[in-house]
């Protein structure tokens, strides 16, 4: 299944099962929440471009792992041809919801990825790229959201993430085993990411060999345990759940963030 429709995209969420915070609140069933479905609805919109005619040009490319069909926002890019159309698919999709969609920044991820590794590997004889390319194989062939992670706490930013008084300020590995590492912190202003499949991990400023329990890049399913969601706040967004509201602006489509706690997190 390289291409999801809309309805299966909304059914896959459905079927996690997330720790999320909302208004205080635990709140098991997130896709049919009012402050939610907004922004869900504009991801959606990323599945639906891809199935109509016109758009699927926009939408669909062929992906270099495996010569199928697939979603442009799990695509590796190829040639400048290939981000051009990015950006005409991106233009399309904010004609039609009039906000974010929440897929752009796991897309960007994606590619940083694909580069790096292949660079660490060439540089340090590391085995990371392989293993990457099959992880990216998969997300294209289940058509996955990517929530790209990368903004930490910080706390003093004069100070470097191992000179921080509290040492979870920004995302770090606690523990190596044998069959993998764990990790706590937590990641801010995460757009969409009630509505990702998984969370992709990255580094959010440049570190020294002190730092190197901070220098970790991973990705994770979404509702894995030791994940903790909190929505967050947007300006006058309970007046969608007023009556009579007299303005609630974009009522079909929306955003959100979200802040992602790791609280001893295993990372296979």
């Amino acid at each position: 299944m390289a291409l999801m429709t809309r309805d299966e995209y909304v059914a896959s969420l459905r079927a996690m099962r997330r720790r999320v915070l909302i208004l205080g609140e635990w709140v098991e069933n997130t896709v049919d929440h009012p402050l939610v479905r907004p922004s869900l609805n504009a991801c959606a919109m990323t599945y639906e471009l891809a199935q109509q005619p016109e758009g699927a040009a926009l939408a669909v490319t062929t992906s270099s792992l495996t010569g199928q069909p697939v979603n442009r926002f799990t695509h590796l890019h190829q040639s400048a041809a290939d981000l051009v159309a990015k950006v005409k698919m991106q233009r399309r999709l904010g004609q039609l919801t009039g906000c974010c969609f929440q897929r752009c920044v796991g897309m960007d991820a994606l590619n940083a990825l694909d580069s790096v590794t292949c660079e660490m590997d060439a540089a340090l004889r590391t085995g990371y790229h392989p293993a990457f390319r099959r992880y990216a194989q998969m997300v294209q062939e289940r058509d996955l959201v990517l929530d790209g992670a990368m903004t930490d706490a910080k706390g003093d930013r004069r100070l470097s993430p191992s000179q921080q008084a509290d040492p979870d300020l920004f995302v770090h590995i606690v523990d190596r085993r044998p069959d993998g590492i764990v990790v706590r912190g937590a990641k801010l202003h995460q757009t969409g990411a009630l509505n990702s499949h998984e969370i992709l991990v990255m580094p959010t400023l440049t570190l020294t060999e002190a730092d190197r329990d901070y220098a970790v890049s991973f990705a994770i399913p979404a509702d894995a345990p030791g994940i903790t969601m909190v929505y967050g706040r947007q300006p006058s967004d309970t007046r969608k759940l007023e009556e009579n509201p007299l303005d609630v602006g974009n009522r079909e489509y929306g955003g959100h963030e979200a802040v992602i706690v790791f609280d001893d997190l295993f990372v296979p």
